[in-house]
């Protein structure tokens, strides 16, 4: 029987390598610009104004994130804050944990409808949420496993495109369809990544084909353990640190990229799939929502390579490596520390890490590596602050932790990711909703060519 990698390849001639390296040079010369450029036109890189604050290109109700007040023009560092609909991320999590419920399905009902539910509301939305859970007909084979990937990220995005093909009304863009189609999206997202992690399990790593279908009446965070694990078995402090992990990744503002991407393709007027498909691509770069992956090979490689993990010197000196480009990498960069608007704390990496204590307690095995990552985060936020001449320590951020949290609860690798995405939908779609709701104009910012005219030389001239 032929693999994956045969059919994909059938009938492709690959490109000689000698032809793509004469023409990386050739794409490489032509698409280089002065640094220097930049400043001389004022251009604000990654729409960052020169003190590192974000420049304000939109409004919103959804969600804030504080981490610095602007004091007679100066940045200065706060601690950390996350607002959904101008709720305190720390008294939700506080609310719904004392009251003994799961978060998520909440939460996701604030985004959506602006308002915290009542009993009988979230209610009546888990039951809706629950409804929409099965897949249509055929989508399984067809979507799922008729093309695996290599990366489930691709694969989540993809499964987006083709929910297109099976809804009835895709391109209608009321505020009605809208919340319609996020709705199911919201609801469908945990069983596309897990069911895409399983086929590329089956298909690139040769392991047997399981894909369970879960019970009635589960919450999210429920319906995620018990699709991936063997037997469908999980404690329900496991479902609560999955569901607290879903909760803080829900929503972080219209400024980071995959929600400003999901505005910017909003604003053509595009449909539900195509906006929410692309801020899943968006997050599946390594700066943005794969970080949290990054963050777990970084340990790996801390862990391989300091013999005592209790020695805070041995830390420091492999940290010092990482930094000066001679480990890990070699990109100089210790992953989940520092974030571009929190400068003092993450609130959303705090809340995970007291709670992943109360799983370290309940499993004493996972105490040394839990030891060994805050020793991390303390060494390297320290020597970031001396490096960079700042005044507070780096502080962990949530995909410091979040690997860790995921590696406890027995989550595939592959799945680091995705699982940020199946917590994110809810904000996507609130923005979306807000997007297309409210006064909105195409995003269009302008970008200037440095390159002069030329004249153009005929082909028999040309050298």
């Amino acid at each position: 029987m032929k693999n994956i990698h045969q059919v994909v390849d059938q009938g492709v001639t690959p490109l000689k390598e000698e032809l793509v390296e004469r023409y990386a040079g050739m794409a490489q010369a032509a698409n280089s610009i002065d640094p220097a450029a930049f400043a001389h036109y004022n251009v604000k890189r990654g729409l960052r104004n020169p003190d590192g604050s974000g420049v304000l290109v939109g409004l919103t109700t959804i969600g804030a994130v504080v981490g610095y007040t602007v004091v007679e023009q100066e940045v200065v560092p706060t601690a950390g804050r996350l607002l959904y609909r101008g709720l305190e991320i720390r008294d939700i999590v506080r609310g719904f944990q004392e009251e003994g419920r799961f978060g998520f399905e909440e939460v996701a009902f604030l985004l959506l409808m602006g308002h915290l539910p009542t009993a009988a509301e979230l209610e009546e939305f888990r039951l809706a949420l629950e409804s929409q859970r099965p897949l249509p007909r055929g989508f399984k084979e067809d979507a799922i496993l008729g093309l695996p990937s290599p990366d489930v990220m691709n694969k989540l995005a993809r499964c987006v495109l083709a929910s297109y093909t099976f809804d009835e009304r895709p391109d209608d863009i009321s505020v009605a369809n809208v919340l319609r189609q996020s709705i199911g999206l919201v609801s469908r997202f945990p069983t596309y990544a897990v069911y895409g992690w399983q086929a590329k399990a089956h298909y690139y790593l040769r392991k047997s084909l399981h894909m369970r279908v879960a019970d009635p009446g589960l919450s999210t965070a429920e319906h995620i353990l018990c699709l991936l694990r063997p037997h469908g078995r999980y404690t329900r402090l496991e479902a609560e640190l999955l569901d607290l992990c879903l909760v803080l990744h829900a929503e972080h503002g219209g400024g980071n990229n995959s929600t400003f991407t999901t505005h910017c393709v909003s604003s053509t007027w595009t449909d539900t799939y195509s906006a929410i498909a692309a801020a899943c691509l968006s997050l599946k770069g390594p700066r943005h929502g794969g970080a949290n992956l990054q963050v777990r090979r970084m340990m790996d490689a801390v862990k391989s390579h300091v013999k005592d993990w209790e020695s805070d010197a041995q830390v420091e000196t492999y940290l010092k490596r990482i930094l000066d480009k001679k480990a890990f990498d070699r990109q100089g960069l210790v992953y989940g520390l520092g974030h571009a608007v929190y400068k003092v704390s993450d609130p959303r990496a705090e809340i995970l890490r007291d709670k992943a204590s109360q799983l370290v307690a309940e499993h004493p095995a996972f105490r040394p590596e839990f030891e060994l990552y805050q020793k991390t985060a303390r060494i390297g936020g320290r020597l970031l602050q001396e490096r960079l001449g700042i005044q507070n320590p780096l502080p962990a951020n949530v995909d410091f932790w979040s690997g860790l949290v995921y590696k406890m609860l027995g989550i595939p690798t592959d799945l680091f990711t995705p699982l940020f995405a199946v917590g994110r939908v809810p904000g996507w779609c609130a923005h979306r909703l807000e997007e297309i709701g409210g006064a909105s104009r195409i995003v269009r910012p302008a970008y200037k060519c440095v390159r002069g005219p030329r004249e153009y030389v005929p082909m028999a001239k040309r050298q």
